[in-house]
């Protein structure tokens, strides 16, 4: 098993026994200045309803459900918050759903486009192999933080934790998992 298995094993029975074994804030924060982290962060706050409405496509913006002004402007405080801080950033990818890549234009200022980010929110037929590319895309770390804008529904399949509209679950090796947010 490699150590991201080993790691997100670990990861979820610390979950389920410890619920409140998660690092504080500042732990977090500090925690990504020395970087080599990976963060999940679920996209910023849409429209109302859940998964995309019926014939949505993925080349088209205005067939999805999409980021409203409060959640632009909760992606580009994450992103301010970032800069603030001074966080090393290594890459930023992102679901190929419009607002994924709004959220992190607006946080990060854009993003590689990548596959196994996809939502899989109402999308079983291909869960097994999507969440282990999922894995080997989180193991691929490196020296500065790896950020990943992605679905909640993603996030939870890969590591059981169910995050909020524009939360991070910060994974690093040596760490227990944790969830930071940025205030709206």
């Amino acid at each position: 098993m490699s150590w991201m298995n080993t790691f997100l094993a670990k990861l979820f029975l610390a979950c389920l026994l410890f619920p409140g074994a998660a690092l504080a804030d500042d732990q977090l924060w500090a925690l990504l200045e020395k970087g080599g982290a990976v963060v999940l962060i679920r996209h910023a706050v849409t429209t109302p309803g859940a998964g995309d409405p019926p014939g949505f496509r993925l080349d088209d913006c205005a067939t999805q459900r999409n980021l409203t002004d409060a959640g632009r402007r909760h992606a580009q405080r994450i992103g301010a918050e970032w800069r603030a801080r001074k966080i090393p950033l290594e890459r930023v990818l992102s679901s190929p759903w419009c607002r994924c890549i709004e959220t992190a234009k607006l946080a990060f200022g854009g993003a590689e486009i990548s596959q196994p980010l996809s939502n899989l929110f109402g999308r079983t037929e291909n869960r097994e192999a999507q969440v282990r590319a999922l894995r080997e895309l989180v193991a691929a770390k490196g020296k500065g933080n790896i950020v990943m804008v992605t679905h909640g529904s993603t996030i939870a399949a890969l590591t059981g934790i169910h995050p909020g509209t524009g939360e991070m679950v910060i994974l690093a090796q040596g760490a227990p998992a944790g969830r930071l947010s940025v205030p709206e």
